[in-house]
């Protein structure tokens, strides 16, 4: 459905891409080689030569002496490097980077990592620096609830340094279901994700940790707070009330398409009623919370009709093959035991929370609340 439209609504990301075979390409003509060697050429002018003329002309705006920390993540190259170090105003010049790289002989010897700098400091300390490794301590991620596996591994990268892409190819239930057993089962029909399971946390590594060290550690959480949830309990209240047979994976996926579409405790509640009720009457759930997860971004009236997905819950009736991101503790406690109603529509802004038990006043709702 949509939040303020005509079912339940709710958000985003995470594609899933079909590999193909590329055709093999003619010879690139002579006008694009010598674009991209302009290209090229004008890259290499706003690298080395802007930034200095720029602080020549109006000075970095930085005073000097000032602590910031900067990540380098995995597998970062010199361009790369030196225009975080620039960005962060820990060294004004990039050739200033690459003239200590080449004396220190360090071209091989950088480490991935957090550092802590300060300010206009010397670039050769920087590089030796780099060379030793990372020196901050208690390392920190924050993941929130609702977030995807692509967009998890977005937020270590940019905290830890450990490559987004490594974490994503990592993250995959058949690698880590046998040491997790509610892990058993999620890998089926080609999909093979712990979308869901990335427990919503604050974590602290006490070094640079490795991708695997960063899984097991969330898969370590959500065995801690969610696992521990009476799933079995849930499962009997759910096939009374709504005559549906839920499985502990089920549960969680509803969990997930809840943790998008409301946005308060109590929303949450009766969300998950109404998608139940849905599901007990046969209806499509019509969320655009899941579709998002397909387009990855806002859902439109086309993409509606044209989308074949199954995570197209407008066009495919039951729940999704799999979560559509990592709920809260508190969204999964909705799913588990949903408010007992008759809902079956609503509709959610930001400040307006009306569900219904008819389409007609679902449809008055929707008069009444977006003048």
């Amino acid at each position: 459905m949509k939040r303020a439209r005509r079912t339940p609504t709710g958000a985003p990301v995470a594609r899933r891409n079909a590999t193909r075979r590329r055709p093999t390409r003619p010879a690139a003509p002579a006008a694009i080689i010598i674009s991209s060697v302009l290209v090229l050429v004008l890259a290499g002018i706003a690298i080395f030569v802007v930034p200095p003329i720029h602080r020549a002309v109006f000075g970095s705006g930085v005073a000097s002496g000032q602590e910031v920390r900067v990540t380098i993540p995995d597998g970062s190259g010199g361009d790369t490097i030196a225009g975080i170090l620039v960005g962060a105003h820990v060294i004004e010049d990039p050739k200033d980077y690459y003239a200590a790289v080449t004396a220190l002989g360090a071209e091989q010897s950088i480490k991935s990592g957090s550092y802590q700098f300060t300010t206009g400091q010397d670039a050769e300390s920087v590089v030796r620096q780099l060379m030793e490794g990372p020196n901050v301590s208690g390392l920190k991620v924050t993941v929130p609830e609702g977030l995807t596996v692509s967009e998890t591994a977005a937020k270590v990268q940019d905290a830890l340094g450990v490559s987004a892409d490594d974490f994503i190819a990592q993250a995959k239930a058949s690698t880590y279901a046998a040491d997790y057993p509610f892990l058993d089962g999620v890998a089926h029909d080609g999909y093979d994700t712990l979308e869901g399971f990335l427990c919503p946390k604050t974590y602290t590594f006490e070094k640079t940790p490795t991708v695997d060290t960063v899984i097991r550690a969330m898969l370590d959480q959500y065995a801690k707070e969610y696992a521990a949830l009476d799933f079995s309990g849930a499962e009997s209240l759910i096939k009374s009330r709504y005559g549906l047979d839920m499985s502990d994976y089920q549960i969680l996926i509803m969990a997930s398409i809840v943790e998008r579409e409301g946005l308060t405790d109590e929303q949450r509640l009766n969300v998950a009623s109404t998608f139940y009720n849905r599901m007990r009457d046969g209806m499509a759930l019509q969320s655009d919370a899941t579709l998002m997860y397909e387009t990855g971004g806002e859902v439109t009236a086309s993409d509606i009709q044209t989308i074949e997905s199954p995570y197209n819950t407008y066009k495919n009736s039951g729940l999704t093959p799999t979560p559509v991101c990592s709920p809260s503790k508190n969204s999964l406690k909705a799913a588990l035991a949903p408010a007992d109603t008759n809902y079956l529509y609503f509709y959610i802004t930001s400040d307006k929370a009306v569900f219904s038990e008819t389409y007609d006043g679902h449809l008055a709702a929707i008069g009444e609340n977006s003048q």
